[in-house]
């Protein structure tokens, strides 16, 4: 063994036997640490469930890489005066609209429309009121994750002749039938009889709107009950091989030789974006995160006070062992090794102790709770990391005091 590998060695015995013979101050220390280390990870990890959630209710409210064309698309997001705006300058979205986008864009890209008017829906004497009742495609099932957890998603041959067939969601399944048998029973939309052949999962909320009211029946069907829509919504997704801002490109610029828009002219319609559509949940996640920094920074500094002020005390408790032992020969360099191992060695401990506790508690939460929240080990690995750098930047002013006592004074001391 060299003789720099021995000096760290026996500095590391050294500050180890110093934590050893003071639990309770090497304790607090630790704690301080523990404590400290638990909030980045706690941070990091919603941080990592928020972008989750974000790309998990996209998915199911409007569709992974998934593009909308509409009449107005972003009502909750424009002022009155921009609204009323919209209203006046874009026509409605139709069905000839449709058929032009199939026609001269339907080889790159795949369309699915949806409709949709808030009524109650019933099964036998159960109601379930305020429904989101929805006309759609079966192209919808290949743009969205509906999460079907029971039975199938409407199929052409049923939008074709317009069969009264239905998907419902959690909510309206577990009202009208709290037994869960729903799959294969007759409700009643609109006064008219219809077959339940799909029921979805739990799909939760996004921005504020459950997911799980939803009745989805065939479009062809909605006219038949509700008349034409006033307008449409048009979903749009790359096919295979095909870009994702090819697809809007290709699309927009189809809609806009439909309606006959020279160059120069703006849109006469909405084009909202997958990016734009997560955007108010990445946001959010910003917002956060940029709160999350300062909060585990103050945390680490905090632990790194508490370990410098138990690092002087010892420092001062072991004055005249450490004027003895530099009147005896021991350098400056291998007493700062030892108060600094002692500073990192408890900083470790509270990291390690905290860093497990944490993912442990966070772990047994998510499956508890059923949400999808992982601690990667990345994250714990950086905890572990910004304890040991805590401890060596605690360690530092005891260390560099240590070095400094005066021999002589140190060894006269009682």
């Amino acid at each position: 063994m060299s003789t720099h590998l021995r000096s760290i060695v026996e500095g590391v015995a050294q500050g180890h036997s110093s934590v050893s013979s003071n639990p309770l101050r090497a304790g607090l220390g630790a704690l301080a640490v523990a404590v400290a280390v638990a909030t980045i990870v706690v941070v990091v990890t919603a941080l990592d469930g928020l972008g989750r959630y974000a790309r998990a209710t996209g998915a199911r409210a409007f569709g992974s890489d998934t593009f909308l064309l509409a009449q107005i698309a972003t009502a909750g997001q424009s002022t009155r005066r921009e609204l009323a705006d919209k209203l006046q300058r874009n026509p409605a979205m139709g069905r000839p609209d449709l058929r032009f986008l199939e026609r001269h864009a339907g080889d790159e890209v795949t369309y699915a429309v949806t409709v949709q008017r808030v009524g109650d829906v019933s099964a036998g004497s159960r109601k379930y009121e305020n429904a989101a009742v929805s006309g759609t495609t079966p192209t919808l099932a290949d743009l969205r994750d509906l999460g079907i957890g029971q039975g199938r998603f409407l199929q052409r041959h049923e939008l074709e002749r317009g069969a009264q067939v239905a998907v419902i969601g959690a909510d309206v399944a577990d009202a009208l039938f709290p037994g869960g048998d729903g799959l294969g029973r007759p409700i009643r939309v609109a006064g008219r009889r219809f077959e339940v052949v799909g029921v979805q999962l739990r799909l939760g909320s996004s921005g504020g709107t459950s997911l799980d009211r939803f009745v989805w029946i065939p479009l062809t069907t909605f006219e038949r009950l509700y008349g034409p829509a006033p307008t449409l919504s048009i979903f749009g997704r790359a096919r295979d091989g095909v870009s994702t801002g090819t697809a809007e490109e290709l699309a927009r610029t189809a809609l806009r030789a439909k309606r006959q828009l020279p160059p120069g002219v703006a849109d006469n319609f909405d084009l909202l974006t997958p990016d734009a559509a997560r955007d108010f949940v990445f946001r959010l996640s910003e917002r956060v995160g940029a709160a999350a920094a300062p909060i585990s920074a103050m945390a680490l500094l905090a632990a790194i006070v508490v370990i410098t002020n138990t690092t002087l005390v010892s420092v001062t408790q072991k004055t005249r062992e450490i004027g003895v032992r530099r009147a005896i020969g021991a350098s400056r360099a291998q007493i700062m090794r030892e108060v600094v191992a002692e500073s990192i060695i408890v900083s470790l401990a509270g990291g390690l102790v905290g860093t497990l506790i944490t993912a442990a508690a966070i772990w047994f939460l998510a499956r508890a709770l059923q949400l999808d929240i992982v601690v990667h080990p990345a994250t714990l690995a950086w905890a572990i990391g910004a304890s040991a750098l805590s401890g060596l930047a605690a360690g530092y002013y005891p260390a560099r005091r240590a070095t400094r006592i005066d021999v002589i004074a140190a060894v006269r001391a009682e």
